[in-house]
């Protein structure tokens, strides 16, 4: 027998516009990745595909396993990031491995509301799982409990590695930038001027 769990998160956080605003750094999906996941705990497949192994997971005090997602970010229209489960496995448990699928979808987007930019998201993760004959008899309401709040405290958690990581991330990557603006800009300058 198939049981589901759901979840969902949202965010809204205010931020402190830099000198480049984070419109422009939303355009580099990939920086959403590494703000939110662990950087032992995830790998590059290609452009847009990212391994994710999640934080290993115990379920009902019997069953310990870790999922590993792969997941694809892109960069929508207006500085929005999505994001979205492609494949997933379970790592430790053979028989939920082949009986368990996963859909993870998520949007970040900037909002301007009266003057101030916030940046809003949601992310809603669901999971089918067949159950184990251990788990045959437990009673659905609370499986369907524990299920739920174990895939509210995935999301609880990349939330807060977003609002600790994403934010620190952009302040250190304008710095960067607007440091090799300068430099490019005293470069040319010193050109124009006949000084090297």
């Amino acid at each position: 027998m198939y049981t589901g769990f759901t979840a969902s998160e949202s965010v809204k956080i205010l931020v402190e516009n830099e000198e480049i605003p984070i419109k422009h750094y939303l355009r580099q999906p990939q920086r959403l990745v590494k703000a939110i996941a662990n950087p032992r705990l995830m790998k590059q497949l290609s452009a847009d595909l990212y391994e994710l192994k999640m934080r290993p997971i115990n379920f009902m005090e019997m069953y310990h396993f870790q999922p590993i997602v792969n997941l694809k970010v892109w960069a929508g229209r207006n500085s929005t990031v999505c994001l979205k489960s492609a494949s997933c496995q379970i790592k430790g448990i053979d028989y939920i491995n082949k009986r368990f699928s996963l859909q993870l979808k998520g949007v970040l987007y900037p909002e301007e509301i009266k003057g101030q930019t916030y940046l809003q998201g949601q992310a809603d993760l669901g999971v089918k799982v067949e159950l184990p004959p251990a788990l045959v008899f437990t009673p659905q309401p609370l499986l369907e409990v524990t299920g739920n709040r174990l895939l509210k405290s995935v999301l609880a958690r990349i939330k807060q590695r977003l609002v600790s990581q994403l934010l620190q991330d952009y302040r250190e990557w304008t710095v960067r930038e607007t440091g090799q603006e300068q430099t490019k800009s005293v470069a040319k300058l010193s050109t124009d001027l006949g000084l090297i």
